[in-house]
């Protein structure tokens, strides 16, 4: 089970973060301290694995973004890494090439996709056109409330 998902820029802002387990929000600031300063000391070339707390830290570097999940130790450690992999892809394919800035001016759509992806911590849907498909569908209801909101 995920505990929780951030995505860290290169200079340690946190982007987004989605919380699956309860906690204090000065505990949360001091563990995504605490991760994001792991994760970005770390050179290239090391194993995306760490092992901290009661738990295990995942995390891939996509251009100037860390994906970071923290998960229980018993779980398997290339299936988040594949979770994390679809996650960018929809965000890819629905941003068309997605960057830093299209997180930080639409965070709510990004963490519509995490949503879509990720229900308590288990992935729910495994499928990038279904999610695009929902995530489309979205945006329309979205788009026709605020046009007869103009009206």
């Amino acid at each position: 089970m995920l505990h929780f998902f951030l995505l860290v820029s290169r200079q340690g802002k946190c982007r987004l973060s989605k919380w699956y387990t309860p906690h204090p929000e000065k505990e949360k600031k001091k563990m995504i301290r605490e991760v994001s300063q792991m994760c970005l000391a770390r050179p290239q070339k090391l194993c995306n694995f760490l092992e901290w707390r009661e738990y295990k830290i995942i995390y891939k570097r996509y251009a100037s973004l860390y994906f970071i999940t923290c998960v229980d130790k018993e779980d398997n450690e290339l299936i988040t890494l594949e979770v994390i992999h679809q996650f960018v892809e929809v965000l890819d394919r629905y941003f068309g090439n997605v960057c830093e800035l299209d997180l930080i001016f639409n965070f709510h759509k990004a963490y519509y996709v995490l949503d879509e992806l990720l229900i308590a911590g288990e992935q729910q849907e495994t499928s990038k056109k279904t999610v695009l498909k929902l995530i489309t569908e979205q945006d329309s209801v979205c788009e026709d409330g605020t046009d007869k909101d103009m009206q």
